[in-house]
């Protein structure tokens, strides 16, 4: 591991952990078969056209679940990174892997009782979900620059209150030893953090337009979209609501970033960008807002 992150900021290495493939079980390996063979039957027709090519091409495929130092050369052809992770990273961090052109992918794999989508990040997520669309050149553009942005961006304790309460709730989902009060306690708490908010910072606004774009986007014509979001390709059932179900389609603009959203429910309303030049425009809407775009006094307000 020393000498394959011989080059990551010194900062971002303590959160790469090592993948040991043999901690699978063949159940895990059966879950990510069984996952990955109904993904590609069903995202060959609804998923952007970058998907099944961006597969093959970041190191995925259906037999195995994905080695990570695999994914990583694969995806150097390309510009990008990708390092073994453990579960909710702080936003902040997991942001600054992102400017650097380096996929953080959980390296833990989803409990057959979550085979179809699991509250926590995981490979299914992060690997099958996040990784095949950045081959295409404009999305790829667009994570590197809404990276930059993130990192820069200003956040408050409040912030962090709500990540450590949903990270925790995320984790007590995914442990079978969780007992129902634990869990409805969590859900409390993580509903209380987000009643303290004061204000929105923003941190908040960008983790907002990234839950729009990046996790639940849709792209291509409002009434016939693609997917392309790393939250709707991980999981089979929300993406067929999405696309057959009443869900709202929005085209997608600025105002996005004032719809919050609940990680724990499907989303009522999704997001419909014109192509991947679209989400570098409303990015570049927001950026030119930020405090770290403007600087001096007017910055400060």
């Amino acid at each position: 591991m020393k000498d394959r992150y011989s080059n990551i900021p010194t900062h971002l290495k303590p959160y790469i952990v090592k993948q040991d493939h043999k901690n699978y079980s063949l159940m895990d390996h059966a879950c990510w078969r069984f996952i990955m063979k109904m993904s590609r039957d069903f995202f060959k027709d609804y998923a952007h056209r970058a998907y099944l090519n961006g597969l093959q091409e970041t190191g995925i495929t259906t037999d195995y679940i994905p080695v990570i130092s695999e994914m990583d050369d694969k995806l150097q052809k390309i510009g990008w990174r990708a390092v073994p992770v453990r579960g909710f990273l702080p936003p902040t961090i997991f942001m600054q892997f992102q400017a650097h052109s380096i996929l953080p992918i959980a390296s833990d794999m989803r409990t057959v009782s979550h085979i179809d989508y699991t509250p926590a990040p995981d490979i299914i997520h992060e690997a099958a979900g996040h990784s095949p669309i950045i081959v295409d050149e404009k999305y790829s553009q667009f994570l590197k620059e809404y990276g930059v942005c993130a990192a820069n961006a200003l956040s408050s304790d409040e912030d962090h209150h709500v990540y450590l309460a949903i990270r925790n709730l995320s984790d007590l989902k995914e442990n079978p030893q969780a007992t129902s009060n634990q869990i409805k306690e969590a859900e409390e708490y993580l509903s209380s953090c987000i009643d303290k908010i004061t204000f929105i910072s923003e941190a908040s606004y960008l983790a907002r337009l990234n839950w729009w774009t990046v996790e639940y986007g849709l792209v291509g014509e409002i009434e016939n979209p693609k997917i392309y979001g790393a939250g709707l390709l991980s999981s089979i059932s929300e993406s067929y609501n999405a696309i057959f179900k009443n869900v709202k389609k929005i085209p997608l603009s600025i105002d996005c970033i004032n719809f919050s959203y609940d990680i724990t429910e499907q989303q009522p309303q999704l997001f419909v960008a014109k192509n991947f030049e679209h989400l570098i425009e409303v990015l570049n809407q927001f950026k030119g807002k930020m405090a770290f775009t403007n600087g001096g006094l007017k910055s400060v307000k």
